[in-house]
């Protein structure tokens, strides 16, 4: 119907090119009330623009400006639609060197609703994970390929969320890659051109924060040298909302969507590690650490989700969780009750295993550590003593979790869901909104 659809309005263009071996994507990104960022990747140096209408009036056709890919960039491009409406579903269609791309599917995202004070927030559903390990035999380390089970992506494009966070390691940059701008853009095309991925790249909105494996070797931190790389290849390739925050530079941002705040952390550019002596370890920064705090406390949202690629609450100080960061842990829960923030809900990666950790603040409040890893990488099946995970909420195979928003204002719910690779539900918890 979509293709019958732009062939009737468009009928002096040429017929639909079909996507394989064109492009990859598109992508949508942030989205708000009256603007959509949509990134998208020729597969070699290309001329593209978008064409985008309110799905109930596909009459009404408008048009983004045309963008030349630069293959310097690896030929990716990020495309802003500015002529929106709130609360509205709107169909878009890719338009590569005057030729429209056939996807074989309706492109569509919808921009955030005005809802406040008007009716009960909207719905959401949202999904993450993290650990996307793609195998590639030139470059990987020999033996068993460390990467399966790909099938995990359209397991959660079928879940149909409302938009997904990648919690780091979203890519596993290798040894001939961190050196150079030239390493990191194959790197990424490398993923991003993963067939299994599609669906989900163009199904919902996407949202990312990094890990050591997208930044640079294994466990870098804040004295990588090629930091100023990586932050721009991570920004040419997820359109998030920001790329840095008010007195804190790297990759800190945040967005709201219904009655959910989110706060995505950057673990890595202010990282000074829990083994130096003469120096104080930190995961996040001071900077960091207060304008997170104080955003924290600004917030009225219901919920306030904070991404990290860490375990956060985890009582195991092994590998990176942050309880080998003991003071700058102990430091920021101590200041979240304090300020008497309600509805804090960490979101965390990179351990390889799901679990659920919940920590109670003496008046009754709690703070929620959801742990969701590896999505195609190898499990670890460590299963250290954590005193603050959620009994039988601790998986060891590959995963993705799902976060649901439900109710009516005044009562609200969360719903934690963590599936298996073909999508099967292993485990789900729910907690009332906090009062």
């Amino acid at each position: 119907m979509w293709r019958a659809c732009i062939l009737s309005i468009r009928s002096f263009m040429p017929l639909l090119v079909a996507a394989q071996g064109v492009v990859n994507g598109p992508m949508p990104g942030y989205v708000d009330h009256f603007a959509a960022h949509i990134w998208l990747q020729c597969h070699q140096t290309c001329s593209a623009h978008l064409e985008y209408w309110p799905t109930t009036r596909p009459d009404s056709i408008l048009k983004t400006g045309e963008i030349v890919s630069d293959p310097e960039k690896a030929n990716a491009m990020t495309f802003t639609l500015d002529r929106l409406e709130p609360g509205m579903e709107y169909t878009y269609a890719v338009v590569v060197d005057d030729k429209p791309i056939d996807l074989g599917t309706p492109l569509k995202f919808t921009t955030r609703d005005l809802w406040k004070y008007r009716k009960d927030p909207p719905d959401l559903v949202v999904a993450t994970g993290s650990c996307a390990y793609i195998n590639e035999t030139a470059y990987d380390r020999p033996g068993t390929p460390y990467g399966d089970g790909y099938g995990i992506f359209d397991a959660i494009a079928a879940s149909r969320p409302d938009l997904m966070i990648w919690l780091g390691d979203n890519m596993y940059l290798r040894e001939p890659d961190w050196g150079t701008w030239q390493g990191y853009m194959h790197r990424y095309t490398h993923l991003r051109s993963l067939p299994e991925l599609q669906t989900l790249l163009h199904g919902t909105q996407h949202y990312a924060i990094w890990d050591d494996h997208d930044y640079g070797p294994n466990d870098a931190d804040a004295t990588w040298v090629h930091a100023p790389m990586a932050r721009e290849a991570f920004a040419l390739f997820w359109p998030n909302p920001t790329y840095g925050a008010p007195g804190v530079p790297g990759i800190t941002t945040a967005f709201n969507c219904s009655d959910v705040d989110f706060f995505l952390l950057d673990d890595r550019s202010f990282r000074i590690p829990s083994e130096m002596v003469t120096m104080r370890p930190t995961m996040l920064g001071q900077a960091q650490v207060d304008w997170l705090v104080q955003a924290l406390r600004y917030s009225d949202a219901t919920w306030k989700v904070v991404a990290l690629g860490s375990e956060f609450l985890s009582t195991a100080a092994v590998f990176e969780n942050y309880a080998t960061f003991a003071d700058e842990r102990r430091e920021l829960i101590e200041r979240i009750d304090k300020e008497g923030i309600r509805g804090v809900v960490f979101i965390t990666g990179d351990r390889h295993f799901a679990e659920l950790s919940e920590l109670d603040l003496p008046d009754g409040r709690w703070i929620l550590d959801l742990t969701s890893s590896p999505l195609t990488s190898g499990p670890y099946h460590g299963n250290e003593t954590n005193d603050l995970r959620v009994p039988g909420t601790y998986y060891d195979k590959r995963n993705f979790a799902l976060l649901k928003f439900t109710g009516r204002s005044g009562s609200r719910r969360l719903t934690f869901e963590v599936h298996a690779t073909n999508g099967e539900l292993i485990w789900s918890r729910t907690y009332d909104a906090p009062h």
